[in-house]
């Protein structure tokens, strides 16, 4: 039973992971959001922006991403004589949050673009403006179709929090990497990662299923 002695500091870096977990999907799908509509903007200014901002998080690596954020941005903050220093928390909340929010842009995107054109020439003969159309035409139609693939991205999510032990952030997999130094334990100490990542992930895809269906049913009965 040699496992229960590690379960107290495994327990404590779970709920670390968990509410890294939540704060970054939480901020991530109104980045997503924020993003994804501005990518369909006729200012060129917000597309412009939207698509550099979706371009570059979709394209580097989330790891390089963290580094950044938690090492080199201190730097530069010297260079310019304001401090920008990010405690390990909040520097690891905003890589996961900005990394989901690019890749759940264009989710937003595609399904509202996905909305049928002849519910964008409805909105267009009621004499809607563009703003009305997006809120009461366009998103209830397409935000249920975006909620299995926001559901992919918020396991995806939990299971990058792992990187956040690169900065030192006590996190699950930092608690466990420490037992594991210690002890030498490997084959316990990872065989239990891999369980708890797991357990937490099925309780996530239940969470988001379950939203999925209350989104479905809020749409069926507002139609």
């Amino acid at each position: 039973m040699q496992w229960l002695s590690y379960s107290a500091p495994l327990l404590e870096g779970a709920w670390v992971t968990v509410q890294l977990t939540f704060y970054s999907t939480i901020l991530g799908a109104v980045v997503a959001f924020a993003a994804g509509i501005g990518k369909l903007s006729r200012n060129w200014l917000i597309k412009g922006l939207s698509v550099t901002f979706i371009e570059v998080f979709r394209g580097t690596s989330l790891l390089v991403q963290l580094f950044w954020l938690y090492f080199a941005l201190p730097v530069f903050g010297q260079l310019i004589g304001v401090d920008l220093r990010l405690p390990a928390v909040l520097a690891g909340t905003l890589a996961l949050s900005l990394n989901i929010g690019a890749y759940g842009a264009e989710v937003v995107r595609g399904a509202i673009q996905a909305v049928p054109r002849s519910q964008y020439e409805a909105a267009q003969a009621l004499d809607f403006t563009p703003r009305q159309t997006l809120w009461r035409i366009a998103l209830p139609q397409a935000v249920p179709e975006m909620m299995p693939s926001f559901g992919n991205l918020a396991v995806q999510n939990l299971k990058d929090t792992a990187l956040v032990s690169l900065i030192s952030l006590g996190d699950l997999a930092f608690r466990a990497e420490q037992i594991r130094n210690f002890t030498q334990d490997s084959t316990t100490i990872y065989t239990l990662l891999l369980f708890m990542y797991f357990g937490m992930a099925l309780v996530l895809t239940a969470i988001m299923k379950l939203l999925e269906r209350s989104v479905g049913r809020w749409r069926a009965g507002g139609s």
